[in-house]
């Protein structure tokens, strides 16, 4: 189950990762409970909808500059520039919150900035991975890279909710500044990873030139693979309309009334489901033969649970359905990311990750925005309960349009040389 541990530079990585996503979801969840003290009552919704559209707007921005620079310059380098940036701004954070900071635009401000390193980070993080392990290994190296973030996603916001709590906020975003050092010590450390990082990769490893063709080249690859595509496409919708994260300090204050400590575990309740899942999965993914209709129905999954959790007024059924909602999203996760890995070729791992990144990080933060919008107009029940039947029929009428992902299974994949990919998808369907 841990083989892919057993390479060291993957194993400095993980444990690195581990640690530094602990701190940027505990600095996440702090930044919305921040916000909604920030400003009046009446305008909560909207503040927190507004944190996601501060984050996707960057993400937007730079994502194809940076799935360029992903396959053009040293994988490993560029996430030390990024990660050294994401800590000076959360340090900048936890300083200007220390001395007492009562309006909310710096928290927006410095949310884009980390949001514009992080478009940066990304592809260079996702496409550095499957060269630090042997070709055999991916799917098990994907699979405890979900667990590894989705302990992450438990320990970050519980220890959030604690920290707020017993500390302060302003201690949150510090704590988070320290994390990234790990990574960047965990990257320092790393041996043999090749000019590029690509010890491990095999062919297709040549450099990209950082040019708008190359640009041009990565989304074409992607929009001429209805399987990735459709794989995208499942990803933002689901998170586009399901999007409930934005309202759960409305809910934690207003709804079940858990305060700070009920917010934590509230917010880390998808991973909680998601941590059993993926100890579920790393020996399971392999064995998963129908994995175009699995990944479907995950998705289903994960909207019914978030109309069950939209109508819910129990923390503990609250939690449950949220702790469902990670658990679908987890095996969706593992199994769309292994598609994508596995049918990409590593020279444009980072412009397919770039593209990727639009749709399943711009995806929850536009959600964000969505929600808080609604929630504004009709009360949070209302967003979130239709923002999951929103994902229920946005699944339906991808699946039902996309034959090719209906009809994936494990056996289709060939892994062909490039030149004789062929030119609407990578793999064979069924």
């Amino acid at each position: 189950m841990l083989v892919a541990l057993r390479h060291r530079n993957f194993r400095l990585l993980w444990f690195g990762l581990l640690i530094s996503f602990s701190g940027s979801l505990m600095q996440s969840a702090a930044i919305l409970w921040h916000v909604s003290l920030l400003v009046p009552d009446d305008r909560r919704a909207l503040a927190l909808g507004a944190v996601g559209l501060v984050r996707v707007v960057p993400i937007v921005l730079f994502s194809i500059l940076s799935g360029v620079a992903a396959d053009a310059f040293d994988r490993r380098r560029l996430m030390l520039v990024t990660q050294a940036v994401m800590a000076l701004l959360a340090a900048v954070l936890a300083l200007l919150t220390w001395r007492g900071l009562g309006v909310v635009w710096p928290v927006y401000a410095i949310s884009a900035a980390s949001a514009a390193a992080g478009a940066f980070d990304l592809p260079a993080r996702q496409a550095l991975v499957p060269t630090l392990v042997p070709r055999e290994h991916l799917a098990n190296a994907l699979s405890l890279n979900t667990i590894m973030f989705q302990v992450a996603a438990v320990t970050g916001p519980a220890l959030g909710g604690i920290v707020i709590g017993q500390l302060s906020i302003a201690w949150a975003y510090g704590l988070n500044a320290i994390s990234f050092l790990v990574v960047i010590a965990a990257l320092l450390m790393m041996r043999d990873t090749g000019p590029r990082g690509e010890s491990h990769a095999g062919g297709d490893g040549g450099r990209a030139q950082f040019t708008m063709h190359a640009a041009l080249e990565g989304l074409r690859f992607v929009f001429r693979s209805p399987l990735i595509r459709s794989t995208m496409l499942l990803d933002f919708f689901a998170t586009f309309f399901s999007s409930a994260t934005a309202l759960l300090p409305i809910y934690a204050q207003d709804i079940l009334d858990v305060g700070a400590n009920g917010y934590g575990w509230l917010y880390a309740a998808p991973a909680a489901g998601a941590i059993v899942t993926s100890a579920i999965m790393v020996p399971a993914v392999d064995a998963i033969e129908r994995r175009g209709r699995v990944l479907a129905a995950s998705v289903l999954g994960y909207g019914a649970a978030t109309v069950a959790f939209g109508v819910s007024h129990q923390f503990w059924f609250s939690f449950v359905c949220l702790a469902a909602t990670g658990a679908a999203d987890t095996v969706s996760t593992v199994l769309r990311n292994l598609v994508r890995q596995l049918e990409t070729p590593d020279r444009l791992r980072g412009r397919m990750t770039s593209v990727n990144m639009i749709f399943f990080l711009g995806g929850p933060q536009l959600g964000e925005l969505e929600a808080g919008l609604v929630a504004n107009w009709r009360g949070p029940v209302f967003s979130v309960v239709t923002g999951g039947l929103g994902c229920l029929v946005a699944t339906a009428w991808i699946v039902a349009t996309t034959p090719v992902l209906r009809s994936y299974r494990s056996t289709a994949h060939t892994m062909l040389p490039e030149e004789n990919r062929p030119a609407a998808h990578a793999g064979q369907p069924e």
